[in-house]
């Protein structure tokens, strides 16, 4: 393997793409997205897909090979790399979830850290050149006294999560497998991100679904919420997408790149737009269960890194994100 810093004026071919975590939220819109460029496509998953479509979330293509099994387990981890010889892989396999995460710290760990570590050695030791996509979150930044929004990748990382903490170390783990094989990784730190087909445990689905639940109830009824003062940078889950593919392309290997839109709002500005979209009435109630008592306040990112090395753009809006929401029919 090589350090692979010279990048082809068309990008790298993606060739044989490996994905990992393909039938969670964001890899159901990334196989499709990968199906113009990629030569086969090898989805891992510890499931199939056997959900029925969903509006809005475009259909898993045809000729995927889905390989079922979970990264922890090193003899299902090495007869996938074999099997699959890819040339791009796209590692998104993670709990995701921050309650999920804090609730069970030791598994956090073990999926999101000690089984990247387990993919990464199975790649190096099959040899090939693969470029190797790591997701990482913006929750890794975390909160400190010289932040200055919005963040850029120097930013002191801080985390404040368990979830945080391991796709911190995830990143450590990544970038010295590079440094030291010269395994072609490279990071993306992603912020918040939604769309048609996410789980309403997350913010922008849950405060949709609780708005259309009470789209006829009377005025004044009580609508249970979180913190509203949080202030996320929010991205189409297409967009990024489009921003994982165009860094594995065109992304230099050893380095992390924000996958952000530069733009945040608030949690009020948000269930502002959601209420005045489903015509609801509902007054927002702040409900002790749901508010996160080490919520970081601020989080932006500069996008302008990811932006100068691949020519990547959001092309949506908060407001498309809240309209494919209400169309979705998910809940």
């Amino acid at each position: 393997m090589s350090h692979g810093a010279v990048i082809p004026p068309d990008g790298r071919p993606l060739g044989r793409v490996l994905v990992t975590g393909a039938a969670g939220f964001v890899g159901q819109w990334l196989l499709p997205a990968l199906t113009a460029n990629a030569s086969a496509l090898f989805a891992l998953a510890t499931d199939p897909v056997t959900a029925a479509p969903i509006p809005g979330v475009p259909a898993v293509p045809q000729g995927v090979t889905w390989l079922l099994g979970d990264l922890r387990d090193e003899t299902y981890v090495s007869r996938v790399v074999a099997t699959a010889r890819p040339d791009t892989v796209i590692h998104l396999a993670a709990i995701s979830h921050l309650p999920t995460a804090a609730a069970n710290p030791a598994l956090a760990w073990d999926v999101n850290v000690t089984a990247t570590a387990r993919l990464l050695f199975e790649l190096e030791r099959h040899g090939g050149d693969p470029t190797v996509l790591i997701v990482g979150s913006a929750e890794q930044y975390g909160r400190d006294a010289s932040h200055v929004m919005p963040l850029a990748e120097q930013a002191i990382q801080v985390p404040r999560t368990v979830y945080a903490a391991t796709k911190a170390a995830q990143e450590v783990l990544a970038l010295q497998a590079w440094r030291a094989s010269g395994l072609r990784v490279i990071v993306a730190r992603s912020f918040n991100h939604s769309g048609a087909g996410q789980p309403p445990r997350f913010l922008l689905p849950a405060l949709v679904q609780r708005a259309r639940a009470l789209a006829t109830a009377p005025a004044g009824t009580p609508m249970p919420v979180g913190n509203r003062s949080p202030v996320r940078d929010f991205l189409h889950v297409s967009d990024v997408v489009a921003g994982y593919i165009s860094l594995c392309q065109r992304g230099m290997p050893g380095e992390a790149y924000n996958v952000a839109s530069g733009t945040g709002w608030s949690v009020q500005q948000i269930l502002e737009k959601v209420l005045a979209r489903t015509g609801s009435r509902a007054v927002p109630t702040e409900d002790p269960t749901l508010v996160r008592p080490v919520d970081v306040p601020v989080l932006i990112g500069d996008p302008r890194k990811l932006q100068h090395a691949t020519a990547w753009r959001a092309q949506r809006s908060l407001d498309d994100i809240i309209e494919d929401l209400i169309h979705a029919a998910t809940f």
